[in-house]
């Protein structure tokens, strides 16, 4: 008998399709485009037209809009680290990251 599926994810997800720009600490490449699948407060999930490596470190940032904020739009930078990658789609990668630390650009850190 199938198991049922059980959430794992502490947070909420948004289904957000944002451009974002990665940044990762061993590429030579100084940014990459991408575009999100899903944004929470602990993760993020992206499409890249090329592939990582699992753990590898990154930056990325992205102006999330008001429906998000309930405010304004507002550019985040986070750092964080490569989950999981997915088989390529499209001939595009997707990439589940770690958020670890953000700050608003304009505003305070978090």
């Amino acid at each position: 008998m199938p198991q049922p599926f059980l959430e794992q994810r502490g947070t909420r997800r948004f289904a957000l399709t944002l451009p974002v720009a990665v940044r990762f600490q061993d590429a030579p490449v100084p940014e990459m485009p991408a575009h999100t699948k899903d944004v929470s407060a602990r993760g993020v999930y992206f499409f890249l037209e090329s592939q990582v490596q699992p753990g590898s470190r990154l930056e990325f940032t992205m102006t999330l809009p008001p429906e998000i904020t309930l405010t304004e739009q507002i550019r985040v930078r986070c750092i964080g680290k490569v989950v999981r990658i997915e088989t390529q789609i499209n001939g595009k990668y997707g990439i589940a990251a770690a958020i670890e630390q953000y700050e608003f650009l304009g505003g305070t850190s978090c």
